[in-house]
């Protein structure tokens, strides 16, 4: 008995520290990109060779978003990421990375001018939200598909202000659309007003109109 109360004394502690932990990274977080201005979260798989052209168009978006007054955000590693802050950086512009710890360890790029560290995702998270004009998601795998329906389902309960999340690639995003349209809202577990945040588009350059078009609409609203 007296071994089992201070082991629940030892997790006492140890999650009374977490919270410190936790609480340090939402602070460094709002103190580092509290002053960026505008800017747009781009994702995708970590897993993009430098020779795709998915990473090509990732690298042209961040260049024209920078070239646009976007700070640019993202998770601050390989691929996609990594194209992400290398375009940005390529304009001169504010290039955000967010790295995060995995049991792999994932290695920050060298294109981020701003980089933070984050053991915890969900920290990380709001980060990505809380600055965000927009999203870009490129294809990628269950850490893109995470980040894309925790900012959808913010929006659809109204707990952020609306943004575009833009889905570059119609050959990888339409079936997923398509999904959409057949399951969740044929089948009333969305609305259609639900999906009319995202935007499918093929051109680095048709990333810029629908942000700049949105935006302004949201301004005059």
């Amino acid at each position: 008995m007296r071994v089992r109360n201070r082991f629940v004394l030892e997790n006492i502690a140890d999650d009374s520290w977490r919270m410190f932990r936790i609480m340090s990274e939402f602070v460094e977080g709002f103190e580092e990109l509290g002053m960026i201005g505008d800017a747009v979260s781009i994702f995708g798989s970590a897993r993009e060779k430098k020779n795709s052209k998915i990473y090509k168009a990732a690298e042209k978006t961040a260049y024209l978003l920078a070239k646009n007054n976007y700070s640019v955000i993202t998770g601050g590693g390989g691929g996609i990421m990594e194209a992400g802050n290398k375009g940005a950086a390529r304009a001169k512009g504010t290039s955000i990375g967010l790295n995060i710890e995995l049991p792999h360890e994932q290695k920050p790029n060298k294109y981020s001018n701003i980089k933070l560290g984050f053991r915890y995702f969900f920290a990380r998270k709001v980060m990505f939200v809380k600055y965000a004009s927009a999203f870009v998601v490129f294809p990628g795998g269950f850490g893109t598909m995470d980040e894309l329906f925790e900012a959808a389902t913010l929006i659809q309960t109204e707990k952020i202000k609306p943004f575009p999340i833009i889905l570059y690639g119609s050959s990888y995003w339409e079936p997923f659309l398509k999904w959409i349209g057949e399951n969740l809202v044929k089948n009333l577990f969305v609305d259609d007003k639900d999906i009319d945040i995202f935007h499918l588009v093929d051109k680095p350059e048709d990333v810029i109109k629908v942000i700049i078009k949105k935006n302004k609409i949201s301004d005059e609203n």
